[in-house]
């Protein structure tokens, strides 16, 4: 996946100040997760099919996008 410009923010995303805030980027072949707060730093890059099974890990382990966050670190 050639690097996103498409980043939006999560719905799932605390819509207080911006704190916890996860952003997501999908192609027609790819989805890539990142932190808002450190867009420069590192992203998680699945292929499509894949992305769903990384959020049914999560929903079962972590329930909070301030979990998803410290799960990233």
């Amino acid at each position: 996946m050639t690097a996103p410009s498409n980043w939006r923010k999560s719905s799932f995303s605390d819509g207080g100040d911006g704190n916890d805030c996860v952003e997501i980027a999908t192609s027609h072949t790819h989805v890539a997760v990142r932190d808002s707060k450190a867009p420069a730093d590192r992203t998680l890059t699945f292929p499509t099919g894949a992305f769903a099974t990384f959020i049914g890990a999560l929903k079962t382990t972590h329930s909070t996008v301030t979990d998803f966050a410290r799960f990233r670190g």
